[in-house]
C-alpha cells in the first residue's frame, strides 16, 4: 500500500466511480502529484451496490452529453487500460402509456439524434419484436436506445484506477479524512488517519459523505441520502434458454426498471414511499453496508411489473438491495468549482453516478486543468444554489424528486416541495389575487394569473398550456395599456471606489457606461463564450450596479472575486436588500407620473439611463429599461418599501387599466424582441459573436476575457449565428434544444421556443449554420416528431425600430 505523501497538487477525497474516473482523467490531460484519498476500500460507499444500468436518455442537453461521453469510453476502457470490465450494452425500451409520454420520447429521440445516438421510436408491435416477454395492454408506443445497457460497477471504478496509477496518480486507500484547513498560499492541509497532505487544489468527490467533507471545508453541500431498493430474482427458464441477454425495459408511467441479470431479472422500482436516511447525522462508517429490505413499499410497481413481464411473477426473488444514493435537490449531480472557494471543486452527489462517471471525470478534469469544460453544465454546476439551500428543503426536494424519478419531463413545471423559501413582501398581495408562482434561486415570482379556480387546475402538456389565453391577455395589457410585474431577487452587486470603473472594463467586454447610464455587459471565457450577463447601472462616477439573472448570484460572485479588486475597491452583495417592480406599458409614464415630481419625458430620462427619484415618500433608482420591448420602467427599491409601492402603483394605475403580469408573460413578450435568456440562449459553448452580441463588444480595448478568440474567430468566420425562426401555425412550440433541419441536414439547434401574442406567431430562437442565417431562409424544425416550416426573420421581430420602447 502506498504511503500518504506531503504534498500532492489535486487531491481527491473519495474512491467512487467517480472519484476514481476524474483521477484518471486528470492524468489523462497531463497533470502529476495527483492523489486519491478513500475511506475504506474502493467503491465502498454507493458504487459497490449500484444497478449499474447506463443510459443516454436526458432530458438535459449537458447530461445527454455527458452520459454519451461515458458509453462510449466504457466500450474501450477496459482495453485501453488492461482491465476487464463486464459491460453488456444490451440495447433498452422505454415503454409509453399516454400521448405526453410519447411526445416526450419524440423529442428526447430528437436531441439525441442530433449528439449522434440512434433512438428509434415504436410502435406497440416492434416492442414486442425486440422484447417478446412483455404484454402490451396499455401500451401506446415505446422509445429504442442501441446503446444503452449495464456495466459493472465495481470493475468500472477499478478500470479508472488502473488507467490513473498507470500514468502516474496515487490512490491511498483506507485513509479517512478527518479534519480540512486553508494552508498558506490558498492551498488545503487535509488530516488523515494516515498523517497529514498539503494539496494546491481539492476535489470533492466523496459521494454520500459529500456534505460531511463539504463542513470540513466550510462549505454546506446540498445532499441527502434516499434509500434506493432493487430486487434479484432466481434463475428464469426461458432466459437461460436464450442467446442472447434481453434489452433493459424502463415503464417510467408505472416507475420501473427491469433488465435481464445473469439467467435472472432485477427489477429496481422509484416508489412513492420514498425514504431519506440519517437526517439526525451521518454513521462513522457505512461501508459496503445496506439498509434494512423495505419490500412492502415497492408492492404497487413489483405488482405492475409482474403484470407487464409475466416472467417475473413465476420466478423467486434471490436478493434483495436496498443502498442510500445521494440526491440535490434536483437530481442532477454537482460538477464545478465549490461556490465561495478558490482551489475547490466538487464532483459528487450522482443519483445515476455509474453512467455520468466518464463523462463527470471529463469535465471535472478540464475544469481543473483549463479552467471550463468543454461541455456548459449549468445544470451541474454547484454554483446553482445559493444560501437558500437549507436541510429541510433538500430533503423535502430529493423526496419529492425521487417520487417523480421517471415523471414526464414538461416544459414548464414549478413543483411545490419545500417552497415558500423566499418572498418579496408583495407576495401575499398576488397570492390573495390568485397568482401562480414559481422559485428562481428560491425567490417566489408569479408565472401567471389564473383567470378562474378551475383555469387554475389545468394539466401538464409539451402543446398549448392551460394557461395560454390567460398569458395571452396579460401580454395584452402591457402591450396595450399598463403592467406591473413584482421580481424579486436578481442577484445585485454594488461595486464602488475610485478605481471601480477600470476594474470593469477590464472584465466586461464592452465599454463602462458613463454617470447616470446603463448597459448590458458580457464576461466572456478565454475562447470567447458568454460566460455571465448583467446590467451595469453607473448611480455615480465611483459607484455601479452590476444586476444579473437570480440563478446567477454566486456564479457571477465568484467570477467578480476571481478578478482581485484594487485598494479601495468594495464589491459588496445587495441582493437581499433590494427587490424590483417593473412598470411597463404605453401608459406607464403616466402612472408613474401620479406618484412622483421628476421630469419622466424621453428628453430627461431617456432609454438606457438611471435616475434616483421620490415616488410619494419612496425613494426609487428607476431604470429606463425592461425586458418586454414596452415603454417601461426598472423600479429598485429597498425591499420593505415594496408592498407600499406596488399598492401606491396600482391605485394610480386603475384608471388606465393596469393588469399584473408574470414570467410566462415576460418570456413571450422577449421572445418577440429576441432577447437572450441567460444559459438558455446564451452559454460557453457558443461565442459572443455567434450569438449576436456584436454590438456589446468593443474591439479597441486592450484586453478584456476573450478577445483574442473572437479576433480569431472573426478570421476564420462565424461557423453558427443565433437567429429568430417564425414558425407555420401550429399546436404546440419549439421545445428547447430542438433539431432545425436544412432539407435532410441538421443545421442548428433551438434555444428559446413560445408564442408571440403581440406578433400572434408561434417563434423560436435558434443556432443556425452562418450560410443560412439570412432573412427568407426557409428551414424547418423538428417538433415532438413532426418538422415544420420555419422562415429566418429580422431582429427584433416587435417594434423592429425600438420606438415603442423609447418613446
Amino acid at each position: 500500500m502506498a504511503g500518504l505523501p506531503s504534498h500532492a497538487r489535486v487531491v481527491i477525497i473519495g474512491g467512487g466511480a467517480v472519484g476514481c474516473s476524474a483521477l484518471y482523467h486528470l492524468a489523462k490531460m497531463g497533470w502529476r502529484e495527483l492523489v486519491l484519498l478513500e475511506r475504506n476500500e474502493l467503491t465502498s460507499g454507493s458504487t459497490w451496490h449500484a444497478a449499474g444500468n447506463c443510459p443516454n436518455f436526458s432530458g438535459s442537453w449537458g447530461l445527454m452529453k455527458l452520459q454519451r461521453y461515458s458509453t462510449r469510453l466504457y466500450c474501450g476502457l477496459g482495453a485501453e487500460v488492461g482491465y476487464p470490465i463486464n459491460y453488456h450494452v444490451t440495447g433498452a425500451v422505454r415503454l409509453a402509456h399516454g400521448k405526453e409520454r410519447l411526445a416526450e420520447y419524440r423529442h428526447i429521440t430528437a436531441m439525441a439524434r442530433h449528439q449522434g445516438i440512434a433512438f428509434e421510436m415504436l410502435s406497440p408491435a416492434e416492442l414486442k419484436e425486440r422484447y417478446p416477454f412483455v404484454e402490451l395492454h396499455g401500451i401506446a408506443g415505446a422509445q429504442w436506445d442501441p446503446d444503452d445497457g449495464d456495466i459493472d460497477p465495481a470493475q468500472l471504478t477499478q478500470a479508472f484506477a488502473k488507467g490513473a496509477r498507470d500514468l502516474g496518480a496515487t490512490i491511498i486507500r483506507f485513509c479517512p479524512v478527518t479534519g480540512i484547513a486553508r494552508g498558506a498560499g490558498g492551498a488545503w492541509r487535509i488530516a488523515t488517519a494516515q498523517g497529514t497532505i498539503t494539496a494546491e487544489i481539492v476535489v470533492n468527490a466523496a459521494g454520500y459523505r459529500a456534505a460531511e467533507i463539504g463542513a470540513m471545508m466550510g462549505r454546506s453541500v446540498p445532499c441527502v441520502a434516499m434509500g434506493h431498493q432493487y430486487l434479484v430474482t432466481e434463475d428464469v427458464p426461458e432466459l437461460a434458454a436464450r442467446a442472447q441477454l434481453l434489452p433493459l425495459l424502463r415503464d417510467p408511467d408505472d416507475s420501473y426498471y427491469l433488465r435481464q441479470e445473469g439467467k435472472g431479472l432485477l427489477l429496481g422500482p422509484y416508489e412513492w414511499q420514498a425514504r431519506a436516511y440519517w437526517q439526525g447525522g451521518m454513521p462513522e462508517d457505512f461501508s459496503f453496508q445496506l439498509f434494512p429490505d423495505d419490500l412492502s413499499r415497492l408492492d404497487p410497481q413489483i405488482e405492475s411489473a409482474c403484470r407487464r413481464v409475466p416472467l417475473l411473477a413465476r420466478t423467486g426473488i434471490k436478493k434483495v438491495v436496498n443502498g442510500p444514493i445521494p440526491y440535490t435537490p434536483d437530481g442532477n449531480p454537482l460538477i464545478g468549482p465549490a461556490p465561495g472557494l478558490s482551489n475547490a471543486f466538487e464532483c459528487c452527489v450522482f443519483s445515476f453516478g455509474i453512467v455520468q462517471a466518464g463523462g463527470a471525470g471529463k469535465a471535472l478534469a478540464e475544469w481543473v486543468v483549463e479552467g471550463e469544460p468543454e461541455w456548459d453544465l449549468w445544470s451541474c454546476d454547484p454554483r446553482r444554489y445559493t444560501g437558500f439551500v437549507t436541510r429541510p428543503y433538500v430533503t423535502a426536494k430529493a423526496i419529492e424528486l425521487y417520487q417523480n424519478e421517471y415523471a414526464i419531463g414538461f416544459p414548464v413545471e414549478e413543483r411545490p416541495a419545500g417552497r415558500p423559501v423566499k418572498t418579496s413582501p408583495v407576495y401575499a398581495r398576488l397570492a390573495a389575487r390568485g397568482a401562480a408562482f414559481g422559485a428562481r434561486n428560491g425567490w417566489e415570482r408569479a408565472t401567471w394569473f389564473p383567470r378562474s379556480a378551475a383555469e387554475a387546475k389545468g394539466s401538464l402538456t409539451f402543446r398549448r398550456p392551460h394557461w395560454f389565453a390567460a398569458v395571452a391577455e396579460e401580454c395584452a395589457a402591457v402591450a396595450s395599456r399598463v403592467g406591473i410585474a413584482d421580481l424579486p431577487g436578481f442577484s445585485r452587486f454594488e461595486l464602488r471606489g475610485g478605481a471601480a470603473a477600470e476594474w470593469l472594463d477590464g472584465l466586461i467586454a464592452g465599454r463602462v457606461p458613463k454617470p447616470g447610464r446603463l448597459s448590458l455587459a458580457y464576461i466572456l471565457t478565454e475562447r470567447g463564450g458568454v460566460l455571465s450577463e448583467m446590467t451595469v447601472t453607473r448611480l455615480a462616477p465611483d459607484r455601479f450596479w452590476l444586476i444579473g439573472a437570480s440563478t446567477a448570484e454566486w456564479h457571477d460572485r465568484d467570477r467578480l472575486l476571481a478578478s482581485p479588486l484594487p485598494a479601495g475597491t468594495v464589491l459588496e452583495p445587495v441582493t437581499e436588500r433590494y427587490t424590483t417592480l417593473v412598470l411597463a406599458g404605453p401608459r406607464s409614464r403616466e402612472v408613474l407620473a401620479k406618484l412622483s415630481e421628476a421630469d419622466l419625458s424621453s428628453s430627461a430620462f431617456p432609454w438606457l439611463s438611471c435616475r434616483e427619484i421620490m415616488l410619494g415618500a419612496i425613494p426609487a433608482t428607476a431604470l429606463r429599461v425592461n425586458y418586454v420591448g414596452e415603454l417601461g420602467f426598472e423600479l429598485h427599491v429597498a425591499m420593505e418599501h415594496a408592498l407600499p409601492l406596488y399598492e401606491m402603483l396600482w391605485e394610480a394605475g386603475a384608471q388606465y387599466g393596469i393588469a399584473d403580469f408574470g414570467l410566462y408573460a415576460i418570456e413571450s413578450l422577449r421572445l418577440e424582441k429576441c432577447y437572450r435568456a441567460w444559459k438558455q440562449d446564451l452559454s460557453t459553448e457558443y461565442s459572443a459573436l455567434a450569438a449576436g452580441l456584436g454590438r456589446f463588444i468593443d474591439f479597441a480595448k486592450d484586453r478584456f476575457p476573450g478577445k483574442e478568440a473572437l479576433l480569431a474567430e472573426q478570421a476564420r468566420g462565424v461557423r453558427d449565428r443565433l437567429v429568430p425562426l417564425v414558425l407555420d401555425p401550429l399546436e404546440a412550440e419549439a421545445p428547447f434544444c430542438s433539431t432545425v433541419f436544412d432539407g435532410e441536414s441538421r443545421a442548428g439547434l433551438v434555444t428559446s421556443g413560445g408564442f408571440g401574442h403581440r406578433l400572434g406567431k408561434s417563434l423560436a430562437l435558434a443556432y443556425v449554420r452562418a450560410d443560412l442565417a439570412t432573412e427568407g431562409t426557409m428551414l424547418e424544425i423538428e417538433i415532438l416528431g413532426e418538422r415544420k416550416r420555419a422562415m429566418v426573420a429580422r431582429e427584433p421581430l416587435y417594434d423592429p425600430e425600438n420606438t415603442r420602447l423609447k418613446g
